[in-house]
């Protein structure tokens, strides 16, 4: 699994937002700036988000961005699978299924089960909210959570 710019940005984003929610909507220009993202590219990013109801948006005077819940209603593993489309670590085990013809004589296909299912776990048990507290950019010792 390989996480693409979009994915990481759409994080960054969420995290933002999350830090700066007491300040109500934010625009678009405010987010490209604290972040060191393009405009165009970040709202591609944010109708993404929009569409999919993580995020509301508002044009005109006063308008901006917020999050839809709070930020430990939100997990790493849902905005993820939203930007990337699928966190499995192999095709074959993607939509939910095993979409290999091999699959029932696969040596391999428990070692893919299984480091699906702690990516997955994993990715759905760390927060918004988890990572807004995480003050300290410090190596941490585990999950980025204290």
């Amino acid at each position: 699994m390989l996480v693409s710019t979009k994915g990481r940005y759409a994080l960054r984003v969420m995290i933002d937002l999350a830090e700066h929610r007491s300040d109500g909507r934010t625009p678009l220009r405010k987010i490209a700036a604290r972040q060191g993202i393009s405009e165009k590219y970040l709202e591609n990013i944010l109708t993404t988000l929009v569409r999919h109801g993580l995020l509301s948006g508002l044009r005109g005077k006063g308008g901006g961005y917020c999050l839809t819940r709070e930020p430990e209603d939100f997990t790493i593993g849902e905005v993820l699978r939203l930007t990337e489309g699928s966190l499995c670590p192999v095709a074959c085990l993607e939509h939910g299924h095993d979409g290999c013809d091999r699959a029932d004589h696969c040596r391999t296909i428990c070692v893919w089960r299984e480091l699906d299912s702690l990516i997955e776990n994993y990715l759905n048990g760390v927060t918004l909210a988890d990572l807004v507290r995480d003050e300290s950019l410090e190596e941490p010792s585990g999950p980025c959570i204290s």
